[in-house]
C-alpha cells in the first residue's frame, strides 16, 4: 500500500515545476482553497528476489501523479464530483497502468477524516464507503459464570465493579455494486442516520452493563460490542449491505467483524 497525499484547488494541477517540496504534506501542494484528499493505492505481487521491493514506492507517486489525480481533477472542475465517481475516475486512470510484475487490489479515497471510498478489484469491482463514528461509553468487564476472583485475576482492572470509560471509535462500512452508470453507493447522510439511530444512540454515554439490554448478559468485551453493532446494523442499509464493523477500544486496539462465516 502507497498512500499519497493531495490537494484540488483553484490552480489546479499546479506541479511548481515539478519538485515536490513536502511530499508529507502531499503534492500537488494546497495553492488556494480546495480540498485535500488522500488516496491509498493497494498493489500485490511477488518482491524481487534481489532488491526485496514489489515495487519502487516513486514509481507508485508517479503512475497515481499522472493518471491518478488527473481525472479526478478533471471531474472536480467540471463539479458535481459524488464520493463514488471520484474513486471511479482514479481507478479508471490507473487500471491498466499497474507496474510490471504487480496487480493492483483496489484503490480507497479518503474525502476526510471520517469518510472514505474505495474499490476493490478482487470484489467485481465492489465499490465501499466507510464512515468514522464515535460514542462515549462505560462498561466492566464480568462473566456471571466465574467466580468473583477468577475474574478479577482474569481482567484485572477492568473488572472494577463501578466500571471504566472508552472514547470508542466506530468504523463502518457498507458495499455496493460499482457497475452502474453513476453509482451510489449510500447517500452519506443516510448513512449516518441509521448509524446515530441503531447505535450511536443506544451505547453513548451509556454503562454498557447497566443501561444497555444488549449486555445485561452478554460481556461487553470490543469483541462482542463489535458483534452486536453488526447486529443491529445488518440488513439496514439497502440496496447497500453491511461489509465491515470495526470498534477501536483504545488506540492500540480494536476488533473487527464482518459477519457469520467471514470471522472476527
Amino acid at each position: 500500500m502507497r498512500e499519497i497525499r493531495f490537494s484540488l484547488g483553484p490552480d489546479g494541477l499546479r506541479t511548481d515545476g515539478g519538485v515536490v517540496t513536502n511530499s508529507y504534506a502531499g503534492w500537488p501542494t494546497a495553492a488556494g482553497v480546495g480540498p485535500y484528499l488522500v488516496l491509498q493505492a493497494v498493489l500485490a505481487g511477488e518482491p524481487d528476489p534481489r532488491t526485496g521491493y514489489l515495487v519502487n514506492i516513486t514509481t507508485v507517486d508517479r503512475l497515481v501523479r499522472e493518471h491518478g489525480i488527473p481525472p479526478l481533477h478533471r471531474l472536480y472542475e467540471a463539479g458535481g464530483c459524488s464520493g463514488e465517481r471520484a474513486i471511479a475516475a482514479v481507478a479508471d486512470g490507473l487500471r491498466e497502468r499497474a507496474p510490471a510484475g504487480t496487480r493492483w487490489v483496489g484503490w480507497r479515497l479518503k474525502l476526510t477524516p471520517f469518510l472514505t471510498y474505495g474499490i476493490d478489484l478482487g470484489a467485481s469491482d465492489m465499490l465501499s464507503v466507510t464512515q468514522t463514528f464515535e460514542f462515549a461509553a462505560a462498561h466492566r468487564l464480568h462473566c456471571a459464570t466465574m467466580t468473583d476472583e477468577e475474574n478479577r485475576a482474569y481482567f484485572g482492572k477492568c473488572n472494577n465493579p463501578n466500571g471504566h470509560g472508552h472514547n470508542y471509535v466506530l468504523e463502518v462500512t457498507v458495499a455496493g455494486a460499482g457497475d452502474a452508470p453513476s453509482p451510489c453507493v449510500l447517500p452519506a447522510a443516510r448513512f449516518e442516520q441509521i448509524v446515530k439511530q441503531r447505535v450511536l444512540d443506544r451505547f453513548d454515554h451509556k454503562h454498557l452493563n447497566q443501561d444497555c439490554p444488549e449486555f445485561r448478559e452478554l460481556n461487553p468485551s470490543v469483541e462482542n460490542i463489535a458483534r452486536t453493532i453488526w447486529g443491529l446494523l445488518d440488513g439496514q442499509f439497502a440496496p447497500a449491505r453491511l461489509a465491515r464493523v470495526r470498534v477501536w477500544e483504545t488506540a492500540k486496539t480494536y476488533a473487527e467483524y464482518s459477519g457469520p462465516g467471514v470471522g472476527a
